[in-house]
């Protein structure tokens, strides 16, 4: 166990991501795509043939329309539409937009240690959420979490980037020093965060999306960078 003596100082800025961070997220999408891949039904793509389309749809349509369930419906019919022969019929539309929409049915699942955690942290340290995704969804996913009494404010944001880390960090005159981005995309949270001056905390999850996997870079800034093995483990940290 880390020794008190390597906890920081109170008074530091800790930005969360939310999605696998905070709540799951990523498992619901992977039950939809199974469900289209099985509704599918393609008699010469593999399963993981499919999914190697779908994530390529998914990266254009991401730059034309964002993050968000309107975009991963759409990804999902330009898919059948690229691959199927059959033709895309009104009923069929919304039976594909179905797998999508249905995501949204599920209950809020809080990680473990999450909400023990925020509350402990919250006492100590100034608790941000910086997430990407639609506005309307993110907030409303945060508001049904009951998490949000813990942070002094939330971020939802086209990308995260170096330029939006920059752009956080002027509108709300957080000192690097003592400023740390937690999540568990290496893409997202910790190499853009690390780049922008900040410190970072990588939090592994089982599941993260194909999207935002990648290498955990230490060299992309001169932050410190942490690892922790589980959500819990911030509070020998901070």
């Amino acid at each position: 166990m880390t020794s008190l003596l390597h906890r920081t100082l109170p008074g530091q800025n800790l930005l969360f991501d939310a999605d696998d961070t905070l709540w799951e997220n990523n498992i619901y999408f992977e039950r939809a795509i199974a469900n289209f891949i099985s509704f599918l039904n393609h008699r010469e793509y593999s399963p993981d043939q499919v999914r190697q389309v779908l994530w390529e749809v998914e990266r254009e349509n991401i730059r034309r329309h964002g993050y968000g369930m309107h975009s991963f419906a759409l990804a999902l019919v330009n898919c059948f539409e690229q691959l199927s022969l059959e033709a895309l019929t009104p009923a069929l539309h919304d039976t594909i937009r179905g797998f999508a929409y249905a995501i949204a049915e599920h209950p809020m699942e809080i990680l473990p240690e999450v909400a023990e955690t925020l509350a402990e942290l919250s006492q100590r340290h100034h608790l941000f959420l910086l997430t990407k995704g639609d506005i309307t969804e993110q907030m409303g996913k945060l508001e049904r979490s009951g998490l949000k009494r813990h942070f002094v404010a939330a971020e939802v944001v086209a990308e995260k980037d170096a330029a939006t880390y920059r752009s956080v960090i002027q509108k709300y005159a957080l000192v690097r020093e003592q400023s740390w981005m937690i999540g568990n995309s290496p893409k997202s949270d910790i190499n853009p965060a690390l780049e922008a001056g900040l410190h970072a905390v990588f939090v592994p999850h089982h599941n993260t999306w194909e999207l935002e996997r990648g290498e955990v870079m230490p060299e992309a800034g001169n932050g410190r960078l942490l690892h922790v093995t589980s959500f819990g483990g911030l509070r020998e940290w901070f």
